[in-house]
């Protein structure tokens, strides 16, 4: 009997310490053609979550555990792990995932088992729009916001556009999202383009763009980009000379790697969510300060993505005081405002998008880099971008 009581004062013990600890499983493409964008997230939700509890990694004295777990960009991987974290790790909030396909697949997971699921950075509006549910909240910023940004920093009257976008959730959510954007500033789209995620010969594609905006008369012609990984097509489209009908390259921003194509085309204009050399204030300048130091290389543009998370989940559980229950954090994180690196987000209690500033840039060539340069033109604020509400 003695043997018996004292097993069942060892489990009790086991589980008090288990339920002594915060779980955050990151369930994201560790592997596979997203990987780089991945590897940031990754490391600014870690530096995130340091940050936030002055490098404690404790909340109210409860230590941070973070899982990971890698989709390798496959939905129904993706949604076996998530419901493994839940179910079987018992985490509870789960961040992630990089790819907008694979999130799609993980959003009613999050609702079958009635825990949160920090959607940091899959892009695709859907996933806070038709396919929502409550238990989704995003950090990352959605197609329309890409989109109106890129409206505001491109449109105008006499501006006509072209899009060459791939060929699923992530690219014709964002030229939907544009399209219907651009409307507003009196610009429109005259044809649009899309090809496979994997796509690494854009001539025919490129010839189609060519063919449809030859003829078209406008005081503006722009061929509009939406890309993501490998395989940019930017310096492909403009090694076949573009200008020669009249038609410039405008895209919004991305990873500094990514940035290298920039370079060919200084005065390039478009809408970034993040470059480091931007926002201004103690969150982002402790980031830059110590990604040097710690990978001699400044953070880059899903660094930042994954710190806001980071940040996002303390504040939460903090103001939560200190629970990680679902309905206390969904309570705390509805209309809630917390500073990132770059600046004030606040999640929209209708539909958990995360409202945010966007940045219109202009390329330029600086000699000490080897990418062309996203120069501030102006912060577009939150309050300046009508997002779409989810609508029922």
């Amino acid at each position: 009997m003695k043997r018996i009581i004292t097993a069942l004062a060892c489990a009790v013990a086991l589980t008090g310490s288990a339920a002594a600890e915060i779980r955050i499983g990151h369930v994201y493409g560790k592997t596979g053609p997203l990987e780089a964008y991945a590897a940031q997230s990754h490391t600014g939700l870690k530096l995130g979550l340091e940050y936030a509890t002055d490098g404690t990694m404790e909340i109210n004295g409860e230590p941070i555990k973070l899982m990971e777990y890698d989709t390798q960009l496959d939905p129904a991987r993706g949604r076996s792990l998530l419901a493994e974290a839940y179910g079987d790790d018992d985490v509870h909030i789960a961040v992630g995932p990089v790819s907008s396909g694979v999130a799609l697949a993980m959003l009613p997971v999050a609702e079958e088992y009635e825990r949160l699921l920090l959607v940091e950075p899959a892009v695709a509006d859907s996933i806070t729009g038709s396919n929502w549910n409550r238990y989704i909240f995003r950090t990352g910023r959605n197609s329309s916001q890409d989109a109106i940004a890129n409206a505001v920093a491109l449109g105008g009257e006499g501006t006509v556009v072209a899009t060459l976008a791939q060929d699923y959730a992530f690219g014709r959510d964002g030229v939907a999202a544009f399209r219907e954007a651009l409307s507003e500033t009196g610009a429109n789209v005259a044809h649009e383009e899309y090809v496979p995620t994997d796509t690494t010969d854009f001539t025919a594609a490129a010839e189609r763009i060519f063919t449809a905006m030859n003829d078209v008369e406008a005081e503006r012609k722009l061929l509009f980009i939406i890309w993501a990984g490998g395989g940019n097509p930017m310096s492909q489209l403009n090694a076949m000379d573009p200008s020669r009908f009249g038609i410039e390259i405008a895209t919004g921003g991305n990873i500094l790697p990514a940035l290298t194509a920039y370079k060919e085309l200084p005065g390039l204009e478009g809408a970034t969510y993040y470059y480091y050399e931007i926002p201004e204030n103690p969150i982002n300048d402790w980031l830059v300060k110590t990604h040097y130091e710690r990978f001699g290389t400044p953070p880059d543009f899903f660094t930042a993505g994954g710190m806001a998370a980071g940040l996002a989940l303390v504040e939460a559980i903090q103001q939560a005081g200190g629970s990680d229950d679902t309905e206390a954090l969904i309570e705390a994180m509805e209309g809630m405002r917390w500073e990132t690196p770059k600046g004030t987000m606040m999640f929209r209690p209708e539909d958990h998008q995360a409202l945010q500033s966007m940045y219109h840039f202009r390329t330029e060539v600086q000699e000490d880099k080897d990418y062309g340069v996203p120069i501030l033109v102006r912060e577009i604020t939150m309050d300046e971008m009508s997002v779409p509400v989810r609508t029922e």
